[in-house]
């Protein structure tokens, strides 16, 4: 039995029942403050080394390193019990749609940095790190988050058998329908 699984089954009734519908979700939000820091981690040693002066390209990179974790964690445990398109296919799905996500959580930095100008010498080393925080990793991530959670329910990890079973349903309930 996996953690999540007995975290589940601890949880009072009623929770456990909606714990039981979002289970994809739960491991989903796993999965994603997984490499939140993994990507944060990344993010800041590279701000504070090799990229000082381009936090947007450090905020990409990361993220792309990120999505990486993410692809295999997602794949393999998350929504492991969906798909069933080839590996190749799946793979360039989650890649184009995590790379629109990258994009999505490094607008607000790049906005921050480069409109509102909340860098340094303008602002203080305090002030600029906060921002770049709130901005590339709470706003940017939400975004990012919402997004990405659609996309890889609806075209990445698709849970073609309940699409079939809700096809033979209507087609059951059509046949009922036509001999009353």
């Amino acid at each position: 039995m996996s953690f999540v699984d007995k975290v589940v089954n601890g949880l009072p009734a009623p929770m456990r029942a909606l714990a039981d519908r979002h289970y994809e979700l739960i491991k989903f939000a796993i999965v994603g403050a997984t490499t939140f820091v993994i990507d944060i981690g990344i993010f800041y040693l590279l701000k504070w080394t090799v990229l000082d002066t381009k936090p947007t390209v450090a905020r990409v990179m990361s993220g792309v390193i990120a999505v990486i974790v993410s692809y295999i964690l997602n794949r393999e445990w998350t929504f492991d019990k969906r798909g069933g398109r080839e590996k190749h296919h799946e793979a360039l799905l989650f890649f184009a749609v995590s790379g629109i996500g990258v994009l999505l959580a490094s607008l607000p930095l790049w906005f921050s940095n480069n409109v509102l100008d909340l860098k340094q010498p303008h602002v203080s080393f305090t002030v600029e790190n906060i921002s770049d925080f709130f901005s590339a990793f709470i706003i940017g991530n939400l975004l990012q988050m919402a997004f990405r959670f659609y996309a890889m329910r609806k075209w990445v990890f698709p849970d073609e058998m309940k699409e079939l079973q809700d096809e033979f349903e209507d087609l059951i309930n059509e046949e009922q329908l036509g001999h009353s």
